[in-house]
């Protein structure tokens, strides 16, 4: 078997592994103990519906992998809250002071030019030149501006990373 390391949103209920077949309609197998403890785990990026009151798969997940595996939206480590941004999400710390900002991944862009008057046009580069613009973190501020963003060390050794919704980031 290959290994492989996996990071996504998911939702989850704690839930026993009886209830959890309870819920399923299924009877709960003879070489299974239903006093588990573990979680129903809604995947909310893909796959079909596998129960009528889900849109996303559901399965169930004993509690000890679980909580090794995820962590909750509002204590991440740096390494989930990347991920988050990279699957489009906002992210901040809560040890932040300025509770308003918060961060966005800029995908970047392709094929710009150097125009007259610009900056790039002003520190030299000749006009007509095409360029990509790579992508990057910027940093929603407390004073409303987006500014790039670098994370410290204590950011990057932090586990209070958090999901800023998109109603937290207007709240801003």
């Amino acid at each position: 078997m290959k290994e492989y390391y996996g990071t996504k949103r998911i939702a989850a209920l704690l839930m026993t592994r009886l209830a959890y077949n309870e819920y399923r309609g299924w009877n709960l197998p003879s070489d299974e103990n239903g006093a588990d403890e573990g979680y129903l785990v809604e995947y909310q990026d893909g796959g079909a519906g596998n129960h009528p009151d889900h849109t996303g798969y559901i399965s169930w997940s004993p509690k000890a992998q679980f909580e090794a595996a995820y962590q909750p939206i509002n204590a991440m480590s740096f390494g989930h809250a990347i991920a988050a941004l990279k699957a489009g999400e906002r992210v901040a710390r809560a040890g932040w002071n300025g509770k308003s900002m918060w961060l966005v991944l800029v995908p970047g862009s392709t094929g710009l030019t150097v125009e007259e008057g610009r900056p790039l046009a002003k520190a030299g580069l000749p006009i007509g030149t095409r360029f990509d613009y790579l992508p990057h973190i910027d940093m929603w501020t407390a004073q409303g501006n987006f500014v790039p963003w670098l994370a410290s060390q204590t950011d990057m050794l932090a586990d209070d990373w958090m999901i800023v919704t998109a109603d937290q980031a207007a709240a801003a």
